[in-house]
């Protein structure tokens, strides 16, 4: 059984959680709000957007953004029908899948970044210090590695 938390521990467990989930929701509802995004959306296209070619394998998406195969599935075939991106077979392996970044997905993409990039500035970038923006990539670095 794991050892009990401090009360200052569990504060500040609580307060990242609720703090977290309310920075999601905000940045969720004015994502949809402004473009009829979701954050996943938003994710996926970034995702491939920087991708080699704008195309990723199923798997790597999966990975990437910490989902699950299923999940990654659902996602996509969402997008396919909305335009926003392909599924086709992967050149070097058949039996593979690569979801591919469209024109339309693309520029759903490059439409939506400012609004969605003003609301991560105001509710999270603008709130902290550079020492702080600091501590947290490097702790959430560390703590996506668990």
């Amino acid at each position: 059984m794991a050892e009990p938390l401090t009360a200052t521990q569990l504060q500040h467990w609580r307060t990242f959680i609720e703090s977290s989930w309310a920075l999601h929701t905000l940045l969720e509802d004015e994502l949809r709000a402004d473009t009829g995004l979701s954050m996943n959306d938003y994710h996926v296209l970034v995702a491939l957007a920087d991708a080699p070619g704008r195309r990723i394998r199923m798997g790597e998406l999966a990975s990437r953004l910490v989902f699950s195969p299923s999940r990654v599935t659902y996602q996509i075939s969402s997008m396919v029908k909305r335009g926003l991106v392909r599924k086709q077979a992967c050149p070097d392996d058949g039996r593979g899948q690569e979801a591919v970044l469209t024109d339309e997905g693309l520029e759903a993409l490059r439409a939506a970044a400012p609004a969605h990039l003003a609301t991560v500035r105001k509710s999270f970038i603008d709130q902290l210090d550079d020492d702080e923006l600091a501590v947290i990539g490097r702790v959430f670095a560390r703590i996506r590695k668990v």
